[in-house]
Order: C-alpha cells, then structure tokens, then sequence
C-alpha cells in the first residue's frame, strides 16, 4: 500500500487536501479514486486512507483511525558522518534511515571532499531531509528524523551539548584497538551517537578531540571500508547485537 508523509495535523475521519508533491507522486502511481493508502506525519503511528478525488492539481482522501503501528528500534542512535562527496552522503543517509538510525548530524571535517555554508548548507539539509521522509515512507517507519544544521566538527566536539545529550559515544576509527564485541551486549536505554569521518576519515586531530569529548574508538577488523559502508556495517550489525532486526 503506498504511503506518504504528510507535513500537517491528522485526525481521524478528517477529508484532507493532500500536498501538491503528494499529488504528484500518487499521479505517477496512477492510483485512482477508492485506492487505498496509507498517510501519517511523524508524530507517531499513521493513519489508514482513501483517496476521495483526484484532478490534475489537486486530490482529497478520506483519513480512518489512527493506527499506533511503530517500527522502531529498541535502541536510540545518532549518525554524526563526516560530509561525504558525490551522491554518497544522499545513499548514506537513505539507508542509515531505513537501519533506525533517530537523528543525522553532518559534520563539515578537515577531509570532507564538499564544502557548504551558507544558503548551500541550509539547501543541502533541506534535501537531505527530503530524502528521509522518502525513507521513511519506504521502510515504514512512522517517527521521522531530524537532519540537523551542518556544524564543523570541532565546533561541535567542544560543544558541552554534544557530550550531555548522548549517554554513550562510539568513533570509528582504523587505528582503534577495540572492535565491535567492546559494545555493551544488550541495548542501551539512552540515545548514544555514532561518529565516522568522510573519505579519508578523520585527521589525527579530529580523533584526539573526539576521545578528549569522551568517545570510544572502535574499528572493524583488518579491512579499511569506504565512507559510505563503514556507517551502515556499523549500523547492521548494532541492530544484530541489540534487537534493531
């Protein structure tokens, strides 16, 4: 059934305009009156729909109740990722949604390819953030992460809100001496972040100031991975470990 993210307030038994990208999207589906779909907005749980009229520009759908269906994972977990070049950072952010991960924070490093400031980086997370309600209407999930505003990395290690808003702090790194097995066995109960550098991975001096803000460096065995499979390994096998499958 398809589903769309509807930026607005749902209720159930409301007749709602639906967006013009919606529309858009349900036109190329070649959906018609009566088909079913599924809508809901982020707040949680979704909402079971008809679609009541469809024109050129313009369709309605009949909203039923509200289902609390959630998918998420039992563990929560930021993606803290060294901006990626290319369309790299677009797929990781994509299957790092469809993993779990609850909240994206780029990072502007001494080794990331792109530079974006400005009204760039403003454009760039907007579209990033397109692409995680593209994610989370494919995958199911029902709760939409944020994609916070680009930050360079020291700026953001110094930052006392990054040390306290997380209750553990994971690094990658190929010159760590511990591996994944270091992680606590069950699930932990507060949110923790994840932090990967982007091609090339952090600078010495990158790293020094991520154990000196209190995170833990761990590698994946002998094998240097690219950029944009270092964090969806890391994110997989987190879901093995901690119940995420």
């Amino acid at each position: 059934m398809p589903r769309f993210f509807i930026d607005a307030p749902l209720h159930a038994g409301a007749l709602l305009d639906l967006p013009e990208t919606v529309v858009r999207h349900v036109q190329v589906l070649r959906l018609k009156t009566g088909d079913a779909l599924t809508l809901f907005n982020g707040a949680g749980g979704e909402y079971p729909a008809v679609l009541t009229t469809l024109e050129k520009r313009h369709a309605t759908a009949q909203l039923g109740a509200h289902d609390t269906r959630e998918v998420e994972t039992p563990y929560r977990v930021t993606l803290a990722q060294g901006i990626a070049g290319g369309d790299k950072m677009d797929w990781l952010i994509e299957k790092a949604i469809e993993l779990g991960v609850t909240e994206i924070q780029p990072l502007a490093t001494e080794r990331s390819v792109i530079r974006l400031d400005g009204e760039r980086a403003v454009k760039r997370v907007a579209h990033w953030q397109a692409l995680v309600e593209a994610a989370c209407e494919q995958c199911g999930r029902n709760r939409v992460p944020r994609v916070l505003p680009i930050r360079p990395i020291a700026a953001w290690l110094q930052d006392r809100n990054t040390v306290t808003s997380y209750e553990w702090h994971v690094l990658l790194s190929p010159r760590a001496d511990s591996g994944l097995d270091s992680l606590p066995q069950e699930a932990p109960s507060q949110p923790g972040v994840l932090l990967f550098g982007p091609e090339g991975g952090l600078s010495p001096q990158e790293e020094t100031l991520a154990r000196a803000a209190g995170f833990s460096a761990i590698r994946l065995g002998e094998r240097i991975l690219r950029t944009e499979t270092a964090g969806i390994a890391v994110l997989a096998a987190l879901a093995a470990r901690w119940g995420g499958w």
